[in-house]
């Protein structure tokens, strides 16, 4: 039977992409579930957008102090998350560690071909590489790149992120339009998000969705503790998932009992490039009786945007992709 991955594997999956980022999207320690039912949201996103000011230093959205002498002009990403946000912002990284930026909604792949890549691979990006780009501030996932402060330290300053949720991810473009004096656009790019997502929200869909990610061995289901994306879902439509922990998973038997009607899915990692984790999990007779499967309603989604971008941009496509699969 086909089993969904600990966030280990998760992690492990993503790693084996080209330029990926999947790492830390559970790296809270997870809820365990209570009664098997989402809660949905308290409250409508607000969507007035408080003045951004500008300053050299904060604490971020996550309690990380960060001090910079003048504004960053050689920003290096190493997680897709910070290429989300120089975008929105209107900055090009002087050098990146993920594909996003190929993304026709971003720079496209001629533009994102004048980017320098960073070598080494998302789990282990060459220390010597990113400072030879003279960076005034390199970016990275905590859980993941966190190793790297002591070889940067006293070169460049190293900035930690770890996004848990949609609100986090509003808090880091904040943080880094503060940081960058780009105030008005972060402003923007905020307010554009929190406007499509309450949108969403005015008109939300009575089907069951579901967001799964995998490899061609393993699959998992995105949930609103442990995933950005899948926070939002609760928002505009019926999304009866909850973490498990760690350790936890959910079944084909499972899921189809929860008779979804919309799937998203996330292919990872496959020795075949054109291998698709549905194609994969056709080969279990239990995914054909899935109402999705049966309908037609499964979307193989891109896993740049929807599993590693987790930035304002990024969401927003989620989001205009998924309420039109929702209708």
């Amino acid at each position: 039977m086909l089993r969904s991955p600990s966030r280990f594997v998760r992690t492990w999956i993503t790693a084996a992409v080209v330029g990926s980022l999947l790492a830390g999207c559970g790296s809270s320690a997870d809820e365990p579930a209570s009664d098997g039912q989402a809660a949905k949201p308290a409250t409508k996103t607000e969507v007035t957008v408080e003045p951004i000011k500008a300053a050299t230093e904060l604490t971020d959205t996550n309690g990380v102090k960060v001090s910079l002498d003048k504004e960053p002009k050689r920003i290096v990403c190493l997680f897709a998350l910070c290429d989300d946000i120089l975008t929105e912002l209107g900055i090009v990284p002087t050098a990146t560690n993920s594909a996003l930026l190929a993304h026709p909604r971003f720079l496209g792949k001629e533009k994102a071909g004048r980017v320098d890549v960073i070598p080494g691979g998302f789990i282990a990006p060459e220390v010597e590489a990113i400072l030879s780009h003279k960076p005034d501030l390199v970016i990275g996932l905590e859980d993941t790149h966190g190793k790297l402060a002591p070889a940067l330290k006293g070169a460049t300053t190293f900035w930690a992120m770890q996004p848990e949720t949609w609100e986090d991810s509003v808090g880091y473009l904040r943080d880094v339009a503060a940081l960058t004096g780009r105030t008005a656009e972060g402003e923007r790019a905020e307010k554009a998000f929190r406007a499509k997502l309450a949108e969403a929200e005015r008109t939300p869909s009575e089907k069951t969705a579901l967001v799964i990610y995998g490899s061609d061995e393993n699959f998992g289901v995105a949930t609103p503790e442990a995933d950005v994306t899948a926070s939002l879902f609760p928002r505009f439509s019926d999304y009866p998932w909850k973490s498990r922990g760690v350790e936890g998973s959910y079944s084909l038997e499972e899921i189809l009992a929860q008779d979804v009607d919309v799937l998203f899915v996330e292919t990872m990692s496959f020795g075949d490039a054109d291998g698709k984790l549905s194609e994969k999990l056709a080969e279990n007779p239990l995914w054909g009786k899935i109402p999705a499967v049966r309908n037609g309603d499964v979307h193989e989604v891109d896993p740049e945007v929807w599993a590693k971008g987790r930035g304002t941009r990024s969401l927003g496509i989620v989001i205009d992709e998924a309420t039109a699969a929702l209708r």
